[in-house]
């Protein structure tokens, strides 16, 4: 048996149920914060391949982030187990 789907006010594109999410919420208020900046990146003007490129990088840094929060994660742990917090 199927879930129905939620019911909405309205079906416009525009939707009253839909709220869209402000960068400046999301991240840091530092000017030229990288990660702000990236995201607020005009991608219009990069070719498919580039996009492409830039999806790879962006991919690398999220292992690279993941490992350093599994390790962080774990080191933490210790830390708790060590002092049984």
């Amino acid at each position: 048996m199927c879930a129905k789907a939620p019911r909405h006010i309205d079906s416009r594109e525009s939707s009253v149920n839909v709220r869209v999410m402000d960068l400046d919420e999301l991240f840091a208020k530092t000017p030229g914060d990288p990660l702000t900046l990236l995201c607020k990146e005009d991608l219009d003007p990069y070719s498919v391949e580039e996009l492409e490129t830039r999806i790879g990088a962006l991919e690398g840094e999220i292992a690279r982030v993941k490992t350093k929060l599994d390790g962080a994660v774990t080191h933490l742990k210790a830390a708790d187990e060590l002092f049984k917090r």
